[in-house]
């Protein structure tokens, strides 16, 4: 009785289209009432826990180091190498645009960030070389997912601290996915405007771009290279990655004024005012979960059910496309990944593994309605229609679902650089 009430909760404040964290507080509070010994106050104490992780800390850092070369010229001199070196390809700019989503996201480590710093610059570009406009649509559109794949990778940050895994090790097991998804999107992008004219390489103009884009190229090189070689933490490397960013932005291109850095840091704070209160709020309701060994009983359930690990890879795959559909990709990472990753050990597959199937799963649900962020960012930034950008994507879905299917049975892509 008290799990059907919880339920008809959910649903009833799903259908009067209240936001997660609404939604997340009330299933928390129910729990807690019913089968945490009725004390509420734990809700309380617990939020405060979760919130004083240092990791937390790389989130807003990140996130505001993203933002501040969005408003900057990072992002266009980047995008400038991109399209020097993809020239000599025919229909090279639509790789260009692939290759910059993927430049980016390793530095901004957002989806919707990375869409709006490359869209801005490169579809226009696109459709004035005759590039077919779904064409540029999809690329730019599905592109920005790049950015919650590749490291640093917010929602990889995340399921790190949903489940206490090393988050420099997500980082690592990131790069051959992300680098593979990119090479999927590239490889089409170049199929299917293999018929445009390509243009002749010019060796001068690439190095002038390359002598200007130095120390933009620097960043990913750096916050990489930190993590890999174990000198920075997440935490240090985000610190050192924002500072870079405003010195770069500030003192050595001069693109972006003290007025300028208040307007970013202000917009930074309230994405910060919509995320850290789901984050918290989850991160509650999966130590009680914890305490009430939820996962553990969850983990028999499954086991009795099937001991076969491809049966059990296939219905936890699907379960996260559906989910995905609904929740976005920080929601649904906070509420299932503590429950899944238990089961997931006890048909030995590893959770670092497990964790960038996830985010490859969910990255999907950015370009899925109903709930899609990237669509309605795209729909906003290039002024079409909901039903246009939801068609412009599919090919870039189908590629996507192809590279969790690869990631999910051979783990070793996302391991080697492990062991």
């Amino acid at each position: 009785m008290s799990i059907a009430i919880l339920v008809l909760l959910a649903v009833f404040l799903l259908l009067f289209r209240q936001n997660i964290v609404v939604l997340l507080l009330a299933i928390t509070a129910y729990v807690h009432l019913v089968w945490g010994d009725g004390h509420i106050e734990y809700l309380i104490e617990d939020m405060w826990i979760s919130l004083s992780s240092e990791t937390l800390l790389s989130i807003p850092m990140f996130l505001l180091a993203g933002n501040i070369m969005t408003r900057g010229a990072i992002a266009q001199r980047l995008i400038r190498i991109m399209v020097l070196l993809t020239d000599p390809l025919p229909g090279g700019m639509g790789v260009a645009t692939v290759l910059s989503c993927a430049v980016f996201a390793a530095i901004s480590g957002s989806s919707p960030v990375t869409l709006l710093a490359v869209g801005t610059v490169m579809y226009p570009a696109l459709i004035e070389q005759g590039y077919d406009k779904r064409f540029a649509i999809g690329s730019i559109t599905s592109g920005g997912t790049l950015g919650i794949i590749i490291p640093p990778s917010l929602p990889l940050i995340v399921y790190g601290l949903a489940t206490e895994q090393s988050i420099s090790d997500l980082f690592i097991a990131g790069i051959v996915p992300g680098l593979v998804l990119t090479a999927a999107f590239a490889i089409y992008s170049f199929v299917v405007n293999r018929r445009l004219p390509s243009r002749r390489f010019d060796s001068k103009a690439l190095a002038h771009a390359l002598r200007e884009g130095l120390w933009s190229m620097m960043l990913p090189v750096i916050l990489l290279g930190g993590i890999y070689s174990g000198l920075l933490t997440v935490t240090e490397a985000a610190a050192v990655g924002l500072l870079y960013a405003i010195f770069i932005e500030i003192a050595v291109h001069r693109e972006l004024r003290l007025a300028d850095f208040k307007a970013t840091a202000i917009s930074t704070a309230r994405m910060l005012g919509i995320l850290f209160p789901i984050i918290a709020v989850a991160l509650s309701l999966k130590s009680l979960l914890t305490i009430m060994r939820v996962p553990h009983e969850l983990t028999e359930w499954i086991t009795d059910l099937t001991t076969n690990k491809i049966a059990f890879l296939l219905v936890v795959n699907m379960l996260l496309l559906v989910v995905g559909l609904f929740f976005d990709v920080m929601s649904a990472i906070l509420i299932l990944a503590p429950l899944l990753v238990m089961p997931a050990a006890a048909f030995g597959i590893d959770p670092i593994h497990f964790g960038i199937m996830m985010v490859i799963n969910l990255e999907i649900g950015f370009l899925t309605p109903p709930i899609g962020l990237n669509l309605f960012v795209a729909v906003t930034a290039f002024r079409e229609s909901f039903r246009t950008v939801c068609f412009a994507v599919l090919p870039f879905v189908a590629i996507t679902f192809g590279v969790l299917m690869l990631v999910a049975f051979v783990p070793q892509l996302s391991l080697f650089l492990l062991r």
